[in-house]
């Protein structure tokens, strides 16, 4: 290696030193302790390690440098390989296993390689770099990082693929273009260390969109925030300034000083300008811009109202099924101000908005109670809230009170609310837009327009879901008037058998039918139990001692298992219809014995309050997800049990609501559940009217 390419090589590495080794240090400063924010800042410095080990073989070419140089190497491609694939695991669950397989055979195929680069430098042959055995096992290593980076992008959740769209596209290019060093190594039997030389600046350009992306996505724990206007122009201007300046640069020193940089400079340029390409291509923000500058300048209007309507009307009929609804509404609002995504509220039966849909964004657990001033502001103005605009001019939006859980939504925009002519259907909160965008008079009035047919498609998917909860129940109801003839003529059997008991008691062949009549009735109203839960006409409320329904309940249920714990007082009275809370909570109590088990721990306690008493039944069995607790849980004819039929959760839902409580729930896959049912105290003028 001459001293011109030792130079080349040395501002190359240097380079991309100094690039990882900022980054890394930006990283770790802004670290909160994640997980997957470890592993990205091993890949950083395990890079930066490699770049110094290359920068030294450069200064120095020794079978000692190149070793070192080859195992850094691939320690840097197996912690971008681990980095990812972490991204598809979570806490408490690895990968599938047929991910898990890949992860291992590109990890294989990366430790090959080193162990080939490594014996053959321990050899002192310098010239046998470039054989066959390690030049081909660094192409396959190449190839298993483009495989890797392919598998991840494939199995990512579509609706957050936004945030690590940027990671995979710079590490793509950087794997491409290892491969099309070491192939072209392969092919001459040799190293061109003119192409080997530009990989530091080649990694280093990479090193951008690996910031873009750990900013976008909050899982990794950074506190990373970049300005998308200065992204946009700096790096607008560094591509078009520096591409000139580089060409000019490199024209100029090929001419007058001989060309050694020429290779490199080639190299470096080639896939400058593919990245650029692929970026153009897959980044929604530079197609933003464009679009903004065209509309700003070129024409009158902004927007095409026909295709935009017809987009947006594409996007809310495209959904299969109910549950993409909410994800296709905010999709269609989104995409008219070119925001990546947000979040939708709707109202639940309880009257609560909740997060019901989520895209490129971490869904909220936060709730809005129905009579919070926010939606109040929000139905009665019927405004579409521009939260950059409401924090510099507040008085514009006098009145309004922000909820606490907003400020927790740190890339919130716009509120924009979901609203019929009677009620707040919900509200959606757009993300930050890629773009600038001035929200004028224009943009609001297209949001509007597009939040009134969205409610429309949303109020049709909620009548739907009723008729479909009314056509069950019709069925049930229908199931249950067969059930009642069939009681009416199993009635009917034993009034005979009474009917002739007084005259043929004696007779032994009367004995015998009276009881093969018993006995086939018996039988058969077993079988019709098994069908059709018991329902009886409710007593008049009255005050019941919590206590005494609830030891009761324990003592019934003590023959299945011996574990139940009851911890309270007596004498707290609340205001129930005796028998029909007994069934509700024993109804409770028995869906945490089905999921504890024989062995498992159940218990009731008490919380009592001054206006309310709250009753708990804990388990530790297998517990519920919180996607089934709201989805599914209260709903009618929705069970996880073989021979259930999904109404005693609903019955104690509605139950509950009908005297003035409330059900709380706390569960967690693996641990076990806890269900607080609250209910009103009997007042006195109550107590005293019951004891008259």
């Amino acid at each position: 290696m001459n001293d011109a390419s030792s130079q080349v090589l040395a501002w190359s590495f240097g380079l991309a030193i100094l690039v990882f080794a900022v980054f890394g240090l930006h990283l770790w400063l802004s670290w909160k302790g994640a997980r997957r924010g470890r592993l990205l800042l091993i890949a950083v410095g395990s890079s930066a390690l490699w770049a110094l080990a290359a920068l030294l073989f450069g200064k120095s070419p020794s079978a000692l440098t190149w070793s070192l140089d080859a195992l850094l190497d691939a320690g840097r491609q197996a912690a971008w390989v681990v980095f990812l694939f972490s991204l598809l695991t979570t806490s408490d669950k690895g990968l599938p296993g047929a991910l898990e397989r890949i992860r291992r055979v590109v990890l294989f195929v990366i430790g090959l390689r080193a162990l080939a680069e490594a014996l053959v430098a321990a050899g002192g042959d310098l010239a046998g770099m470039a054989s066959i055995a390690p030049i081909g096992l660094a192409v396959a290593s190449a190839v298993a990082g483009l495989v890797a980076i392919e598998q991840v992008f494939r199995n990512f959740p579509v609706e957050s693929r936004w945030g690590i769209k940027p990671l995979c596209l710079g590490l793509a290019a950087a794997f491409f273009f290892d491969l099309y060093v070491f192939s072209d190594a392969l092919l001459y039997r040799r190293i061109d260390l003119h192409l080997w030389s530009a990989r530091g600046i080649v990694y280093a350009m990479t090193v951008p969109l690996v910031a873009i992306s750990a900013s976008r996505s909050r899982e990794w724990d950074f506190r990373i925030a970049l300005s998308r206007d200065v992204v946009f122009h700096s790096t607008s201007l560094a591509l078009a300034g520096g591409f000139l300046l580089v060409v000019a640069a490199a024209g100029y020193w090929v001419r007058y000083f001989g060309g050694e940089w020429g290779r490199v400079l080639q190299a470096t340029l080639l896939f400058g300008g593919l990245l650029a390409v692929v970026l153009a291509l897959f980044s929604g923000a530079l197609r933003a811009k464009l679009r903004v500058f065209l509309a700003k300048h070129l024409f009158r209007y902004r927007y095409d109202y026909r295709e935009e309507w017809l987009k947006v009307t594409q996007a809310l009929m495209s959904t299969g099924t109910s549950a993409d609804l909410p994800v296709a509404v905010i999709r269609a609002l989104a995409d008219l101000v070119e925001s990546p995504g947000g979040l939708l509220w709707m109202r639940d039966r309880a009257g609560v908005y909740t997060c019901r849909g989520h895209l490129n964004h971490d869904p909220v657990s936060d709730t809005e109670p129905a009579n919070s001033p926010f939606l109040a502001y929000l139905m009665q103005r019927g405004w579409i809230v521009n939260l950059e605009e409401l924090r510099s001019l507040p008085s514009m939006y006098e009145g309004m009170q922000l909820p606490e859980w907003l400020s927790g939504v740190s890339d919130a925009w716009l509120i924009v609310p979901l609203a019929s002519s009677e009620e707040l259907v919900g509200f959606v909160v757009l993300s930050t837009a890629r773009t600038r965008i001035d929200v004028d008079w224009e943009v609001l009035d297209l949001l509007k327009t597009a939040a009134r047919q969205a409610v429309i498609h949303l109020a049709r998917e909620q009548a739907m879901a009723a008729l479909l909860e009314a056509q069950k129940f019709d069925s049930f109801n229908k199931m249950s008037a067969f059930v009642v003839h069939d009681l009416k003529n199993l009635i009917a059997q034993l009034q005979l058998v009474l009917r002739n008991a007084d005259r043929h008691a004696g007779n032994p062949e009367f004995q015998k039918d009276m009881l093969d009549t018993v006995r086939h009735v018996h039988g058969r109203m077993a079988s019709l139990m098994s069908q059709l839960q018991e329902k009886r006409s409710i007593d008049p409320r009255r005050p019941v001692d919590a206590l005494e329904v609830v030891q009761k309940i324990a003592r019934s249920k003590r023959h299945q298992s011996e574990n139940i714990h009851v911890d309270g007082d007596t004498g707290v009275l609340i205001m129930v219809h005796p028998e029909r809370f007994e069934r509700v909570i024993g109804h409770l109590v028995q869906n945490a014995l089905d999921a504890s088990g024989s062995d498992g721990i159940v218990g009731l306690r008490f919380h009592p309050g001054p206006q309310e008493i709250g009753i708990e039944v804990y388990d530790n069995g297998i517990g519920m997800s919180q996607q089934f607790i709201r989805e599914r849980l209260f709903k009618p004819f929705q069970t996880t049990k073989d021979a259930g039929m999904g109404i005693g959760a609903y019955e104690t839902f509605q139950y509950v609501n009908e005297l003035g409580g409330r059900i709380d729930v706390e569960s967690e896959p693996g641990h076990g559940t806890q269900i607080t049912v609250w209910l009103p105290r009997a007042q006195n003028t109550e107590r005293a009217a019951d004891t008259t």
